[in-house]
């Protein structure tokens, strides 16, 4: 036993991490279950509509504007300060609290704005996109309103728990997570079982909210009580503080779309429901793979923070290493895996291989995730700064790979998507991302000996 527990703390593993890495096997175990279900309950041309919907709901990062990465990241410099009390409030450093406090109230306010925005503009705007497809006979219109309308209520959620994770509450975020999946993801099956076709995409996200609702409400009632009953005179300053920050991952941010949620939606317009089903559930696998390999990184992005607050940059770089290249082993090792279990069930001719895409894209996709994986590790050690060096990144990455994918996707499908995809990440993206990281990281630690 104590072997064992030396073997987890070489692989960094805490409390945060196993329930972040339970949360990403839950959803790799639970993805070929809905796999099954929706091959058995759903014909193709309704698996091509869901997995529409999913990406068009994607869009909330054109009214998030990266704000929730500014939130994580100023919340962690602040609560190095701070810490909660066996009641489960606030305490510590007076000014630090109410600074913590008057962020808090400025987000809150901010995502009631941008969810409200995106119901109306996407609710509209998808429901045009989707009518535009030939009709197959589905009755999707119900289904995709109540979806934004759900989605809307949770995206405002989205800075609650973000707060929480910047003051580090890490280890009860993921265990809520992992709880969280297994409800979605029972309440999606559940759905599939009783036949009601595309209200799965409510019912999962309905589920997710009102758990959601439960961690905010009860769990932590007494941590968000003085965000809504006390009132700093001064605080943070968002002009001076975090819009110069914000506005960089605004923009990135809302390009992110042509890098994570496009090649549904272009497959969907150019080439139908069925290709864009095959897209949408390999997208889900591939991204779940890179969901966890990412938890190694992701849990440890407070205390990056309060490790640069404290200006103690060997500990950080050392830390930093250490995670990041078990999460890219971890990424590397399951690529391979999932892969072969692709190459599988098309070698045996398994009746699921007609819901994913083919070997061959299918891997195109798979490595241009195990290289993308590096620059979400890069992006999380800079940001950790309280600070945003990706903009041309962000600007350059987006359009290239917007343009690419549709270019290539619109004439050639899937292989084509996937085969621009792949060569934007690897001509492009990390040449680009890893020359900004070593610059950066040099320059705001000059004082320190490498």
């Amino acid at each position: 036993m104590d072997a064992f527990k030396k073997f987890l703390r070489w692989l960094e593993v805490d409390r945060a991490v196993m329930f972040a890495v339970l949360s990403k096997v839950w959803s790799l175990f639970a993805a070929p279950i809905t796999l099954l279900l929706i091959a058995y309950f759903l014909v193709p041309e309704v698996q091509g509509f869901y997995y529409t919907f999913l990406s068009l709901i994607a869009l909330q990062s054109f009214v998030g504007l990266g704000f929730y990465i500014v939130i994580t990241q100023f919340a962690s410099h602040e609560w190095a300060n701070l810490s909660l009390d066996d009641a489960g409030y606030i305490s510590g450093d007076e000014k630090a609290r109410l600074r913590l406090i008057s962020l808090g109230r400025l987000v809150f306010k901010w995502y009631a704005w941008a969810s409200a925005i995106f119901v109306l503009l996407v609710g509209a705007g998808g429901y045009l996109f989707l009518s535009q497809s030939p009709d197959p006979g589905i009755s999707w219109k119900s289904p995709w309103f109540f979806l934004v309308v759900v989605a809307g209520l949770q995206f405002w959620v989205l800075p609650f728990l973000s707060l929480l994770e910047g003051c580090n509450q890490v280890h009860t975020i993921y265990r809520f997570r992992f709880i969280q999946g297994i409800i979605s993801s029972l309440a999606i099956w559940l759905t599939l079982l009783w036949d009601f076709g595309l209200w799965m995409a409510v019912v999962g996200l309905g589920a997710g909210l009102l758990s959601s609702l439960y961690l905010l409400l009860v769990f932590y009632k007494n941590f968000f009580q003085p965000f809504f009953t006390i009132k700093p005179k001064e605080g943070i300053q968002w002009r001076e503080e975090i819009w110069p920050m914000q506005w960089r991952l605004a923009l990135g941010g809302s390009l992110s779309y042509f890098v994570v949620s496009i090649y549904t939606p272009i497959l969907f317009h150019y080439h139908g429901p069925v290709v864009a089903g095959q897209m949408g559930m390999t997208w889900q696998l591939v991204a779940a793979l890179g969901s966890l390999a990412m938890a190694w990184v992701a849990t440890k992005v407070p205390r990056f923070g309060i490790l640069i607050a404290q200006k103690n940059y060997a500990e950080l770089d050392r830390f930093f290493f250490r995670t990041s290249s078990i999460s890219m082993g971890v990424i590397s090792l399951g690529a391979v895996l999932l892969w072969l279990l692709v190459y599988g069930l098309n070698y045996f001719e398994h009746p699921l291989a007609q819901r994913l895409l083919s070997p061959f894209p299918f891997g195109l996709f798979i490595a241009g995730t195990v290289l993308g994986q590096i620059i979400q590790c890069q992006a999380a050690y800079l940001r950790a700064h309280k600070k945003e060096p990706f903009l041309v990144y962000g600007l350059v990455h987006g359009f290239s790979n917007g343009i690419v994918v549709w270019f290539l996707g619109s004439r050639y499908g899937a292989i084509g998507a996937s085969a621009g995809y792949l060569l934007v990440k690897s001509l492009v993206a990390v040449p680009l991302c890893s020359y900004i990281w070593i610059k950066c990281r040099k320059k705001w630690h000059a004082d320190e000996v490498y």
